[in-house]
C-alpha cells in the first residue's frame, strides 16, 4: 500500500511561552499545511523534536492531530527509537490513537549492524501499522544500505524509506531497489525533490513545505506529471530557501521561518536555541525572494 504521494509536511511542535504544546497554534498550523496542499501530515518526526517530547504531550499531539485533520490527509506519526522496544509501544500507540502509519528512523546512537537494523523493522512491525523506514545517517549514525532496504522490503507492514542518506550514488542505487521491489521511496531531502522523483520516489517528506507548502506541493505535482524541465526551474527557485532552512540544524530555522510567518510555533526547546541572527537575516532575505514575506 501507499500511503501518500507528493508531500508530507515533516511538522514542527509549536510551543507557547510556558513551554507546553500550543494546541491553538498547531490548529492554525495544521490548517496552513493541508489549505497549502499538503499530502500528509508527519508529526514527531525529527522536525517535531521528539527527543524532548513527554509520553503523555505525545498521545495527546498524536490525538489532536488525527482529531484535527479530519481524514483529509493521512496522519504518519514519527515512531523511532534507540529502543526496539519504545519504536514499538511508540507505534502501537500511534495505531491505538488514529494514526495511518508511522515513520521509523533507524535506532540512533546504538551503531548496529546491518541485520540489527532488519531484526528492528520486524519487531517494531509487529505492531500492525505501516511503516515507512527511514535512513538518515548524518543524525543517527547508521546507514540503510541498499542491499538492507531489500530485505526491509519483504517484511509485511514495512512499505517504504525516507530516504535521506546525502549521497546520490546511494540513493540512485536504493531506488532502483525500490522500483524492482515495489518498496514506496520518499526523499527525505528537500534539495533533491525533483532528482529523486524523476528516480522513482513517490514524494518528499519536507521541512521546507511548513512555510512554503504551496510551492513544494506544485513542485511534486510538476514531477508526477513528468513535467521535469518545469520542476527543475521551480526547484532552483527554492534553492535559497532550502539552503537557509539547514543553516542551522533542523529544526531550528523552520521554526524561525514559521514565526516569520506569524505562526507563533515558539521556539525549540533545550538543548537545540532560536536561530542565531545573523542566520535569521538569511532566513529572511530567502523567504522574501519568494514572496513569502514583505
Amino acid at each position: 500500500m501507499t500511503l501518500f504521494t507528493g508531500v508530507g509536511a515533516a511538522m514542527v511542535t509549536p510551543f507557547g511561552a510556558d513551554g507546553s504544546i500550543d494546541y491553538a497554534v498547531l490548529d492554525e498550523y495544521i490548517e496552513h499545511l493541508i489549505s497549502g496542499g499538503v499530502s500528509a501530515l508527519v508529526p514527531f518526526g525529527t522536525t517535531g523534536e521528539p527527543a524532548t517530547i513527554s509520553a503523555e504531550e505525545y498521545k495527546q499531539g498524536i490525538k489532536f492531530v488525527v482529531a484535527h485533520a479530519k481524514k483529509r490527509v493521512p496522519v504518519i506519526v514519527g515512531a523511532g527509537s534507540n529502543s526496539t522496544a519504545i519504536a514499538y509501544d511508540r507505534a502501537v500507540t500511534a495505531k491505538q490513537l488514529g494514526a495511518d502509519g508511522v515513520l521509523v528512523v533507524t535506532p540512533y546512537y546504538n551503531k548496529c549492524t546491518q541485520r540489527g537494523i532488519t531484526e528492528h523493522y520486524k519487531a517494531v512491525a509487529k505492531a500492525n501499522i505501516p511503516i515507512i523506514t527511514y535512513n538518515v545517517p548524518s543524525r543517527t549514525g547508521v546507514n540503510i544500505l541498499p542491499a538492507t532496504v531489500k530485505e526491509l522490503a519483504k517484511i509485511d507492514g514495512v512499505i517504504g524509506i525516507k530516504e535521506a542518506c546525502g549521497n546520490i550514488d546511494q540513493f540512485q542505487a536504493t531506488a532502483k531497489v525500490c522500483a524492482e521491489t515495489g518498496f514506496d521511496l520518499y526523499s527525505g531531502d528537500d534539495g533533491i525533490t525533483a532528482t529523486a522523483m524523476l528516480m522513482g520516489a513517490k514524494g518528499v517528506i519536507s521541512v521546507a513545505c511548513s512555510p512554503a507548502p504551496k510551492m513544494m506541493s506544485k513542485l511534486c505535482e510538476l514531477c508526477e506529471q513528468g513535467k521535469f524541465t518545469e520542476a527543475q526551474g521551480l526547484q532552483f527557485k527554492l534553492g535559497d530557501l532550502i539552503s537557509a532552512l539547514f543553516c542551522e540544524v533542523n529544526p531550528i530555522p523552520v521554526k524561525k521561518a514559521m514565526q516569520l510567518l506569524g505562526i507563533n510555533v515558539g521556539a525549540p526547546r533545550l538543548p537545540l536555541t532560536e536561530l542565531e541572527p545573523q542566520h535569521t537575516e538569511l532566513l529572511k532575505t530567502a523567504m522574501r525572494e519568494l514572496e513569502l514575506i514583505k
